[in-house]
This record gives C-alpha cells, sequence and structure tokens, in this order.
C-alpha cells in the first residue's frame, strides 16, 4: 500500500453489537507422581478427568479442544484450548479440574486468557472478514501453534494510516499461506499480554515459513515478545492421558 492509497473502512455504527468470546488456552504440565500410580488409580484418574471435560464440551456455547504437547516442550503435556461466552464457564471448569484427581498432580506452566473482537485493521483484499474473528470457529487441523504477544509501545503513537500501512504488508503474507489458519484474540486488560495468537494448520513446513516471512515485515520490528511458543498436536482428551499416563 502507497501513502496515496486508502482503505474505505465499513460504516458499523447502526450495527448491533456482537456477543464476544473469551478465550482460554491452558498448558498443563503432569507430575511423574502421577505416572507411578497404579494401573487401576490411572484408569480412575483418566476416566473422572474425561468425564469433566466431556461435561463442560456439552454446554451450549462451550468449546473445548484438545491437544498434545508431550516432548514438544520441556515444561507441559497437553494444551486446552476453551471458548465460551461466559468467563464463569472459563473458571468453573477449572474449578472441576482441580477439585478431580488428576487435577492434584497437574501444574499449569502456562495460561493465557483473551476475549475475541473486531479487527482494528482492514484486509484491502477481504474488507468484511474481520467479523469472522468475533466468533471463533475451529478447524480440523492437525497442528497448533500458540503463543502471548506484545506490541513495542512506539506501536500505539503511530498514526492508523502508518498502522494500516505495515499491517497491509502483514496481511499480504499471511494471504500467501491459505494452508495456516490465524485465530487473533485480544488480552488488553485481562492478562498479561495484549493479543493471543493461535495458528491451525496441517503443515508444519508451510507455518515455520510464514513466521519467518513475517519476522521481515515492516511490522515486525515493533514485536516486544512473543514467546513462549506452544506446538500442539490435537488428539481427543483420552487418547492424550493414555499416551502421558
Amino acid at each position: 500500500m502507497t501513502q496515496t492509497q486508502s482503505v474505505t473502512r465499513p460504516n458499523t455504527s447502526d450495527k448491533k453489537p456482537i456477543k464476544r468470546q473469551l478465550v482460554s488456552f491452558v498448558v498443563y504440565e503432569v507430575a511423574n507422581e502421577w505416572r507411578r500410580l497404579s494401573k487401576s488409580e490411572k484408569i480412575k484418574s483418566v476416566s473422572q478427568f474425561q468425564n469433566i471435560v466431556q461435561k463442560f464440551q456439552s454446554i451450549k456455547d462451550c468449546q473445548i479442544i484438545t491437544y498434545n504437547t508431550m516432548g514438544l516442550r520441556s515444561n507441559g503435556d497437553f494444551l486446552l484450548w476453551i471458548i465460551a461466552y461466559d468467563i464463569d464457564t472459563i473458571q468453573n471448569f477449572n474449578i472441576a479440574v482441580a477439585k478431580s484427581h488428576l487435577g492434584s498432580y497437574l501444574t499449569k506452566p502456562h495460561s493465557f486468557l483473551s476475549m475475541t473482537k473486531r479487527s482494528t485493521y482492514i484486509d484491502p483484499l477481504d474488507p468484511e472478514h474481520q467479523e469472522d474473528r468475533v466468533h471463533i470457529i475451529p478447524g480440523k487441523y492437525k497442528y497448533f501453534f500458540v503463543y502471548p504477544f506484545i506490541k513495542k509501545r512506539d506501536w500505539y503513537t503511530l498514526s492508523m494510516d502508518e498502522r494500516q500501512e505495515m499491517m497491509t504488508e502483514h496481511i499480504v503474507i499471511g494471504n500467501k499461506y491459505p494452508s495456516v489458519k490465524l485465530n487473533t484474540t485480544y488480552s488488553f486488560g485481562l492478562d498479561d499480554q495484549e493479543f493471543v495468537v493461535a495458528f491451525e494448520s496441517d503443515s508444519c513446513e508451510d507455518f515455520l515459513d510464514l513466521v519467518q516471512e513475517l519476522r521481515e515485515s515492516k511490522a515486525s520490528s515493533y514485536t516486544l515478545k512473543d514467546t513462549p511458543i506452544i506446538t500442539c498436536i490435537r488428539k481427543d482428551i483420552m487418547t492424550i492421558l493414555n499416551e502421558i499416563g
């Protein structure tokens, strides 16, 4: 985008407010003491935990997607991606987990809380696509990559036109990798980070190439922090717990 170009922003003043989603990403690590329990104790523990996950998955407007991180990070065995319209649902799920038998053997090395929101920036090729960001629809992709994200304060002192120009470059690069789906959520005032970015894909290679190319973009120079990066493989909760134990 050149300085003489501009993006027409849709008029949203007459639109009804769209209910946004609360989003939680939690990495759990299982203590080795749990692995040394008898087979019968672990079977009972796994069954109880599975029932908790399935109970909350059955709640209307609550989604829990489960991923195995074992062997992909030094501090974490599985990740739960929880999406709900009510923050109480997310808290109640974590309370139920803490009270469970397996929960007494779990720690949470990483936990990120965020919320969906219409994008501030406009995709010049598809100006209305930011509507989709208010409602997350997880795909059936095998791999999941998630990390917290913080911009340098200098970013927010730039004019909207300057930021839009850099984000347009960002968007153009992203569109070169249609096999990678981006889910951006916002954490301002809710958690330590400003954003949580979560990518879904069936190709680790495409994701790696995308991130490498984004590092070369102008907007990347305004990144303050974008770690830890959690790499996950999507599996059902019973498979994950059986593999862990």
